[in-house]
């Protein structure tokens, strides 16, 4: 097993990582711990919020990705589980909000937890210290529990399994190359060369371009991605001072192309390429990308449809119960004062009683008494009313402000599902592009020599800068002619490929060059 772990920020990048099903070819959400919202994207901007109204804590989030060894068997859900709680009780994580999901990735299953490290009721973040040392004693305890054999680079002397950095990534993803493929053909370069041309040599051969930057000596492949020379060559015995002392005789620093003028001619190339060489793309898959996309999106559309006829209904029932029971208040006070007045009617005096009450003035005092009554019962009724009525404005007020939340919950689904399919269609044509290039990668790879940087002379009496000037023309003229070599004469073969040649034939009397300002800022890695 290999645990993989790091605080982090942008919480709704991360759910529409996790949510993707086009690089996954299974993905499901186990579990949401700690928020009002079920799904990825809700639960995360909650924790969010937390972080930024109780603390100024900027990485609120703890992930951790757990891959199980292949060989071994994928682990059951008593194994996740209790190798989840070892995780939150050695980070101190334990009853944090935290999300579970699942996927199966080319056949590999593996899972991902996300934790809020927003403690609500302390107000304060969890601190997390020495988490890949606490995360690699925790695998070490559970692979002995479990009777599982420790992955390489999980031995005592702290070592751990190398984990491609995002810039690593993003490289193999543009590519199709990766960083062992890189480091197998630039070490190969490295031992097959005897001197300092030979090597730059067998670069070219292999589609690398010698620059420099703010290090001495990089490579820029055909795709412009930048790596340092001294880190791909799988030598530790070859270091930077070596690498420099072979290089700088026949390939001093100042006569190499800046990363922005390797990066230009290799677009040339690549364009020119790229322009000739048909590389069609598959449209069913992306017809059946849409199709599920379109699909998954009429659920959450046909849910907001129901939720519009389900909160009219509401509103409807709602302003039926209020109207029954306005009614239903008011027909009891009619119903008391026609009982008080019945009552009245039937005790009023008559014949003597009445004549003694008018003479003593007992009546008047009866009526003034009975007058007093009703004005306070009418009172009491005014006030019931208002208690009624400022109930019931509550009440609407509660259901049109749950309802608003309901519609804004699917509203935000409908959000994060433009930034899912968005991010699965970009996989999609990541990956095609990537493919391409790979099968395109024996055609035409040679990129051209670089020439030394010369004195334009124009610009030499004009105070102006070096240029350089590579000359690309003989190149481009051989790489077509070893495409010819490897294809035939056949009519058979690939007609982009006679195209291309036949751009290159066309170019030999108009040759490009390919000027620009050498920068020593750029960023190299």
């Amino acid at each position: 097993m290999i645990p993989f772990g790091s605080q982090r920020a942008l919480g709704q990048d991360l759910a529409t990582h996790l949510m993707n099903t086009h690089d996954n070819e299974r993905m499901e959400l186990l579990d949401v711990r700690g928020a009002v919202a079920k799904d990825l994207h809700g639960a995360f901007a909650e924790w969010e919020l937390q972080a930024h109204a109780l603390t100024r804590c900027k990485n609120y989030l703890y992930s951790l990705s757990i891959n199980p060894d292949p060989a071994q068997g994928p682990l059951t859900s008593e194994q996740y589980e209790d190798y989840i709680a070892r995780v939150e009780d050695r980070l101190g994580l334990a009853d944090q909000p935290r999300a579970i999901v699942m996927h199966v990735k080319d056949g590999r299953e593996h899972a991902h937890v996300v934790w809020s490290r927003i403690d609500a009721e302390a107000g304060k973040a969890v601190q997390i210290a020495f988490d890949r040392e606490k995360l690699m004693m925790v695998t070490r305890e559970f692979a002995r529990d479990h009777g599982l054999d420790l992955p390489g680079g999980y031995d005592r002397d702290g070592h751990r399994h190398d984990q491609l950095s995002l810039y690593e990534k993003a490289q193999q993803g543009k590519t199709g190359v990766t960083k062992e493929e890189r480091i197998a053909h630039v070490t190969e370069a490295w031992r097959q060369s005897d001197s300092a041309k030979a090597f730059v040599r067998a670069l070219e051969e292999r589609g690398y371009i010698l620059a420099t930057g703010k290090r001495p000596y990089v490579l820029i492949d055909i795709h412009g991605e930048m790596n340092a020379l001294p880190k791909l060559i799988d030598d530790k015995s070859v270091r930077t001072k070596d690498i420099r002392a072979f290089l700088e005789k026949d390939f001093p620093i100042d006569s190499l192309p800046s990363i922005e003028e390797a990066r230009k001619l290799a677009e040339q190339h690549r364009k020119a390429r790229e322009a000739f060489v048909k590389g069609q793309r598959s449209q069913e898959k992306v017809t059946e990308l849409q199709e599920h996309q379109a699909k998954r999106r009429e659920t959450v559309q046909k849910e907001a449809a129901a939720q519009k006829v389900r909160q009219a209904a509401e509103t409807l029932r709602l302003a039926a119960k209020q109207q029954d029971e306005t009614h239903k208040f008011e027909g009891r006070f009619k119903d008391e004062m026609d009982r008080i007045k019945r009552q009245r009617d039937l005790n009023r005096p008559t014949g003597l009683a009445a004549f003694l009450g008018r003479v003593t003035g007992m009546n008047f005092l009866v009526k003034a008494l009975r007058a007093r009554q009703d004005a306070r019962r009418q009172r009491q009724h005014g006030q019931e009313k208002q208690t009624l009525t400022d109930r019931q404005k509550i009440e609407r007020k509660e259901l049109a402000f749950r309802q608003r939340m309901q519609r804004l919950s699917l509203e935000r689904q409908l959000r994060a599902l433009d930034r899912l399919e968005a991010r699965e269609m970009k996989s999609l044509t990541t990956k095609q592009l990537a493919d391409e290039r790979a099968q395109e990668r024996d055609r035409f790879l040679h990129l051209p020599t670089l020439g030394r940087k010369q004195r334009d002379k124009t610009t030499e009496r004009d105070g102006g800068d070096d240029r350089f000037y590579p000359d690309i023309q003989d190149e481009f003229t051989r790489a077509a002619d070893s495409g010819h070599d490897r294809h035939g004469d056949d009519d058979s073969g690939d007609h982009g490929d006679r195209d291309f040649r036949s751009l290159f034939k066309n170019r030999r009397n108009t040759p490009k060059k390919a000027p620009g300002k050498k920068k020593d800022d750029d960023r190299d890695r």
